[in-house]
């Protein structure tokens, strides 16, 4: 074997072993993109069975573990009976119906830890191990910071329904899941850069107007996560359970309130109206980026994901007006919330193509401006 083979083949193995790597990092995020995905439709579930108000203390270590005594549940028990919530809603509720919804939010917070343990250990090992790409670390880095900061977040927004609520504020549920589906965007994103492979060079490139709108539909999907946070926060979902109109009319006759410009965030009618409005332009903006991915050459990538991000938008919207009809049945209001997670990824993945799918390569560029001078 010839000198030129050997460092060929070691060129070779080296290229086999960083895709691999890469490949593995992918494949990581991938798996804490899910987990996030379930930690929502989890949270859901803590709201939708009045569980999230069960567990009055953060021990960040060691509420990691459950009662384990009777005395420990009783204990417990007693903390959750000293909050407004208690009286209002389950006053006189047995011991085994309050373990149920003290395991519902106990769940949804250990799987808050999974979630770090199972991004951080890897995290630390691929960066020890040096099989980042250079700038990543510090990317990474910051989106662990970014779970630390949603699970202090989180408390943030338990701590408001203990002493003068029944219900956690809806203000600060919105900012949780806001950041919960921010921090789901940026695993998706970097999950998406790190796949090993050479970039499909076919020269049909994203026009700037697709470029936009995709940026657009992206942005336009977490305002309706944002105003559908105000809606649970708001238990909104179980007043006007009709559609299309809501009880015959267009727009409720009580969306006002004073003051007026807290309508937006405090009246029950106004943020309903607001999320059934929002979901029409979501749908309308992605139907127009399927005609314009029509109409001009892009990569398949692009046309394909704009379509796939359609679909789920139209079946989003099916599922929140039937789980609007049964008035937020508890398998369809899972389904609803965690559809909305699924869309904000499909419209993560489209931003991603148009940015990513049919580069021309710089010497193509370097050519056509020769060829014009």
């Amino acid at each position: 074997m010839t000198m030129t083979q050997i460092s060929g083949n070691r060129n070779a193995t080296a290229s086999d072993d960083a895709e691999s790597g890469t490949r593995a990092i992918s494949l990581w995020l991938w798996l804490v993109a899910l987990l996030v995905i379930a930690m929502v439709v989890v949270g859901g579930a803590t709201r939708l069975t009045e569980s999230g108000l069960s567990i009055t203390e953060w021990q960040p270590l060691l509420g990691a573990i459950p009662p384990l005594s009777e005395a420990d549940w009783m204990s417990a028990f007693d903390k959750y009976k000293q909050i407004p919530q208690y009286a209002a809603i389950h006053d006189g509720m047995s011991l085994g119906d309050f373990k149920f919804i003290y395991y519902w939010e106990w769940s949804h917070r250990l799987l808050g830890r999974a979630i770090g343990i199972i991004f951080a250990v890897p995290f630390l090992y691929f960066w020890w191990t040096s099989k980042l790409k250079r700038g990543t670390g510090m990317k990474f880095l910051g989106i662990l910071a970014l779970g630390g900061l949603q699970g202090f977040i989180g408390w943030y927004m338990v701590s408001s329904g203990l002493s003068d609520r029944i219900e956690v504020s809806q203000y600060r549920l919105a900012l949780h899941l806001t950041a919960a589906i921010m921090i789901l965007g940026l695993l998706v994103w970097a999950a998406l850069e790190e796949w090993p492979g050479q970039p499909r060079i076919t020269g049909e490139v994203a026009t700037p107007l697709v470029k936009r709108m995709a940026a657009i539909i992206v942005a336009a999907v977490l305002m309706q996560v944002v105003l559908g946070a105000f809606v649970a926060g708001l238990r909104a979902g179980y007043i006007y359970n009709t559609w299309p109109s809501m009880n015959g009319q267009f727009v409720p006759s009580d969306y006002w309130i004073k003051p007026a410009y807290l309508s937006f965030f405090e009246s029950h009618a106004a943020t309903q109206f607001n999320h059934r409005m929002m979901a029409y332009l979501v749908a309308a903006l992605a139907f127009v980026q399927i005609w314009l991915t029509t109409q001009t050459p892009v990569d398949d990538r692009i046309r394909l994901t704009s379509q796939w991000l359609g679909a789920a938008i139209v079946v989003q919207i099916a599922l929140g007006i039937a789980t609007l009809l049964t008035q937020v049945r508890l398998d369809l209001g899972l389904l609803h919330q965690g559809g909305g997670a699924l869309v904000f990824v499909m419209a993560v993945i489209h931003l991603h193509a148009t940015r990513r799918a049919g580069i021309v390569p710089r010497d193509d560029f370097a050519s056509r401006g020769r060829a014009s001078a």
